[in-house]
């Protein structure tokens, strides 16, 4: 007999059917047995009066909360259960795996007249037991609708004539700062885990391919111990050609965004509602723009934020937090592009007008930075010069061979899928990621 996923049991009533997963709940008593019974798609409460079943009871007295089992049955209506009226009446069960006791608690258990409150353990306890910490209810819901929105932005791109490519994660030199990466040795000489793929997107630029994205790692080398913060992550990049502005590079961001959203909020918005107390909103678009200059000078006048000119070219971390309440409060937007930073702020490839004026952008979510983004200067001799001004001429030279043999203007931006799951369920980092990578996580 085939496996009969939870999700699809009310269609089998009065049918007899298997079902497999893990024991979320088991109350065993001298009478009866309630076994909840939970896989990926729900949960469904096996029902078992021992006096009918004596050949199950042997079975049913060593299962443990979190055994693993796999039940045959036929499935009954029941007003009375709370689980879509649904039960099964068991005729087989079969004992996959015992759980010993659990090493953690995932959640907060209130006092009882019997028993003491459990306090839920320390996220960095769960992610030592990250497999055992992943089955609750929230973690699941989280990587669906992780699973969702990338699948839904993916879509949206197929759709838009672009084509997904897979870039080095092993490179030779530095991506693009010199900084922050992590050198590992490469047979007779030394190679870098890539910052992102944004020279290897450029050079798909180069190569005629016009419309790329990729999905994969980034590795970064900061110590940051912040709740937003990972040495590696999975990023979601894009790059496209012949624009005429850093605009375009907006505009494409913004349908993207709303695209993703838009699939998690049809698919999962009212569970999030349930288990997160988060709302799912699909933007608007276009989405507020404001130059960094005049989001300083907002946010003194709303919230009385000032900062000492030398940090103004750049945006502090308390300002990408107060600019959530600034946005809301002028255009009741959850998003808010912030453009024209100092050039030294940005990357060398960033295209510059004729002011100097780096022609890019930060895209902030709910206070916290998602994106940047920007037109590329194309151009060889440009780039070239750039990259001399920081001092990156002799480290990038490779890179900078991509626009010696003709390159259209082009531009791009990478976002990261772990930091977009955070935002949209309000967790943190460690939470959000499947398994947490920081400076003093490398297990499990």
């Amino acid at each position: 007999m085939n496996r009969t996923y939870i999700n699809e049991v009310q269609k089998e009533i009065g049918n007899t059917v298997k079902v497999q997963g893990f024991i979320e709940n088991l109350r065993n008593s001298k009478y009866m047995a309630f076994i909840v019974l939970k896989d990926i798609t729900g949960k469904l409460q096996i029902t078992v009066e021992k006096e009918d079943h004596p050949d199950l009871v042997d079975t049913i007295d060593q299962l443990t909360p979190d055994s693993v089992i796999t039940v045959t049955g036929k499935v009954v209506e029941n007003d009375y259960v709370k689980m879509g009226g649904i039960e099964m009446i068991p005729e087989a069960i079969e004992v996959e795996s015992i759980a010993d006791a659990l090493p953690i608690a995932r959640k907060a258990i209130a006092a009882t007249k019997k028993k003491k409150a459990v306090e839920r353990s320390s996220i960095d306890q769960r992610i030592d037991y990250r497999w055992v910490d992943l089955r609750t209810d929230e973690n699941q819901l989280m990587f669906k609708a992780q699973s969702c929105m990338v699948n839904a932005m993916r879509k949206f791109l197929l759709d838009q004539n672009f084509i997904e490519i897979h870039t080095p994660k092993l490179i030779a030199a530095a991506s693009e700062s010199g900084s922050e990466v992590f050198k590992v040795d490469y047979f007779d000489r030394n190679a870098y885990l890539a910052q992102s793929p944004q020279f290897y997107k450029q050079m798909a630029m180069a190569a005629g391919f016009e419309r790329i994205f990729e999905t994969g790692p980034v590795f970064r080398a900061e110590k940051s111990y912040t709740n937003k913060h990972a040495t590696e992550f999975s990023g979601f990049d894009l790059e496209f050609s012949y624009i005429t502005s850093y605009k375009d590079v907006m505009a494409m961001e913004e349908q993207l965004l709303k695209a993703g959203l838009q699939a998690v909020k049809d698919a999962y918005g009212d569970q999030i509602q349930e288990l997160f107390g988060k709302e799912v909103i699909v933007p608007e678009t276009p989405f507020p723009v404001v130059k960094l200059a005049d989001l300083y000078k907002g946010l003194e006048e709303d919230f009385g934020y000032v900062v000492d000119d030398s940090e103004k070219g750049d945006l502090t971390t308390e300002a990408e937090r107060l600019s959530y309440d600034w946005v809301k409060k002028h255009y009741n937007h959850e998003f808010l592009f912030v453009t024209d930073y100092d050039a030294e702020k940005r990357a060398f490839y960033h295209m510059r007008d004729e002011n100097g004026v780096p022609q890019g952008y930060d895209l902030i979510w709910r206070g916290v930075e998602i994106t940047t983004g920007a037109q590329r200067e194309h151009r060889y001799e440009v780039l070239k010069k750039q990259a001399e001004e920081k001092g990156l001429a002799e480290d990038v030279k490779f890179y900078l061979e991509f626009f010696q043999y003709g390159c259209p203007p082009h531009g791009g931006f990478g976002l990261g899928i772990d930091r977009l799951t955070m935002l949209l369920v309000g967790e943190s980092i460690k939470d959000a990621e499947f398994l947490f990578r920081g400076p003093n996580r490398l297990t499990p």
